[in-house]
Formats: C-alpha cells, sequence, structure tokens
C-alpha cells in the first residue's frame, strides 16, 4: 500500500533528487521554460510553486531558505527581483506544463514546463480578448432592478427639415381604470 506516499522518487535516491530538482528549478527560474519528462515536470510543479510563493515575501529569512533549496545566488537573486515582481497579484498557479509529442529513443512522455507570466504568446491573445465578467450562481440586484425599472420611451429625431404634426403635440390622456395604453 502506498498511504500518505504523495512524493515520486522518479527512480533516484534522494541525494539524486533533491540535486536534480533544485538544478531543474535553478533553469526553469533563468529560462523561465524547459522541456523535460511529464512525471519530472509535474514533481517540478510541485518543488517551485512553494519557492515562489516564498519568494513574494522578500525578507533574509525567505531568502535564506530558498537559497537552502536552489543552492545558486543568481538564481536567488532573479526570483526575487523579477519573478516575484511579476506574479505578487498571482494567487498561485505560477508554472504551466504541457504535453509534447514523446521523445522518439524511449517513447518517454515529454513536456514543456514554464512561468505563466513570462508566455507573451497567452498574453497577446489574452490582451486580444476583453475580460469576462465573473458570473454568479444567485441572480444578483441588478437583473431585478432592471426587471421592476420602468421602460423608458424612444422617440425619433426629429429633422430640422420635418415639422411635427399636430398628433404629436396633443397632450396625452390617461387611460380609464382597467384599460391598457395601447402604442
Amino acid at each position: 500500500m502506498r498511504h500518505g506516499k504523495k512524493i515520486n522518487h522518479l527512480g533516484r535516491t534522494d541525494s539524486h533528487r533533491k540535486a536534480m530538482m533544485a538544478n531543474m528549478a535553478s533553469s526553469l527560474i533563468k529560462h523561465k521554460r524547459i522541456t523535460t519528462t511529464l512525471a519530472k515536470a509535474k514533481a517540478l510543479r510541485t518543488y517551485v510553486e512553494p519557492l515562489i510563493t516564498k519568494a513574494k515575501n522578500d525578507t533574509t529569512h525567505s531568502r535564506r531558505t530558498v537559497f537552502s533549496y536552489l543552492q545558486d545566488k543568481e538564481v536567488v537573486t532573479e526570483l526575487f527581483r523579477d519573478v516575484a515582481a511579476k506574479v505578487a497579484n498571482r494567487p498561485g498557479g505560477y508554472t504551466r506544463i504541457i504535453k509534447l509529442v514523446n521523445r522518439l529513443g524511449d517513447n518517454a512522455e515529454m513536456a514543456l514546463i514554464e512561468l505563466v507570466d513570462y508566455n507573451t504568446t497567452y498574453k497577446a491573445e489574452a490582451a486580444a480578448q476583453p475580460e469576462k465578467k465573473t458570473t454568479r450562481r444567485r441572480g444578483s440586484g441588478k437583473a431585478k432592478k432592471a426587471e421592476t425599472a420602468p421602460v423608458a420611451e424612444t422617440e425619433a429625431p426629429v429633422s430640422a427639415e420635418a415639422e411635427p404634426s399636430a398628433e404629436d403635440n396633443a397632450p396625452e390622456t390617461e387611460p380609464a381604470k382597467g384599460e391598457d395604453k395601447a402604442e
């Protein structure tokens, strides 16, 4: 049984796996996207996303904590300076995994893992589309107000050449009780 065993060991010893994850996370932060196997990409996502979350809080303690994982000063500096500034308002989900075709040699499932905020292709499409309003399950007060609000009558614009007829200037009489106004 594998109860509570969430980590994918990737067929490596603990020290090898930690070194590999640190190197892959450093490469991801440096290059903003890397190509690897799908299993490694999924393992890398669980490794790097907490580090990016930690980088949002720029304190000496969080820098030292992240450095203990990555072991690369330049990468830690870039993470805290550039990446954390871009993801400051994002609540999570800093990486995207895109499946690629299988590798020719051993038919391994390949994937591209990238930092979401650094992809210009998807940002250009998002900028072209207008932002959608959020939908709610319950009806909002706006819909109820629109139903109960009186409908405003629209009048056709009167051109300077046409003179208003006598019917247009006649005062309207209120309909008797029970009669509807016919228009």
